[in-house]
């Protein structure tokens, strides 16, 4: 796997912007891709001058998830529950997993997306199911858009912080991911937590 993510990471180095987007849109789709490998490994290739613009780098990560979101609810809303029990596994999207997002998603609603965006292997495939639920996409796109910046920028930056120090960085990037998507997503579901709070009371209030 590693092997694989240094690989992805090279693309990134040898194409630029169009690898950086290519690998963010496939990790998107259920690629083993290692998004939070990559990020920060974009972001120091940033610092040591092989990508132009910090800002350029998130925009095109962000971009990327947005096109691979896309085709993954693309393929939720046309192929349905059918083609996902068919061919998830080529993306490590099983039956099992699809049963939990969709009680997630009757849970808490559109906000899923959100907190969706800082679990691993999850994040690669939460579009389907939204695409399966034909969730709207104004609101679709406005959750994966936040949380994908979000994700995306603060990974970006560590490396871009680091960047002189690439080297150095990647065990410690492979050592600590885990750690880091861990308190990405207690800071997500706290997040949600909130706004779904507020939601509520809203709604209630409007009664």
């Amino acid at each position: 796997m590693q092997a694989f993510q240094h690989a992805v990471i090279g693309l990134v180095d040898h194409f630029g912007y169009v690898g950086l987007f290519i690998a963010m849109m496939l990790g998107n789709i259920g690629a083993p891709i290692g998004t939070e490998i990559v990020l920060p490994a974009a972001g120091a290739l940033t610092a040591r001058g092989h990508l132009p613009s910090v800002v350029l780098t998130i925009i095109v990560a962000v971009l990327g998830e947005l096109a691979g979101g896309t085709l993954g609810y693309a393929i939720g809303r046309f192929g349905g529950r059918p083609f996902v029990e068919k061919y998830g596994k080529y993306v490590r999207f099983h039956h099992a997993y699809l049963d939990k997002i969709d009680a997630f998603f009757d849970r808490h609603g559109s906000v899923a997306i959100f907190v969706f965006r800082f679990v691993p292997v999850l994040r690669g495939v939460a579009a389907i199911p939204a695409g399966i639920s034909r969730m709207h996409l104004a609101a679709f796109y406005l959750w994966t858009a936040l949380g994908s910046a979000l994700f995306c920028g603060g990974l970006v930056w560590v490396g871009f912080a680091f960047g002189e120090h690439l080297d150095a960085l990647m065990p410690l990037i492979h050592r600590y991911a885990k750690l880091a998507v861990v308190l990405c997503v207690a800071i997500a579901l706290l997040w949600g937590g909130i706004a779904l709070a507020r939601n509520r009371r809203a709604a209630r209030a409007g009664l």
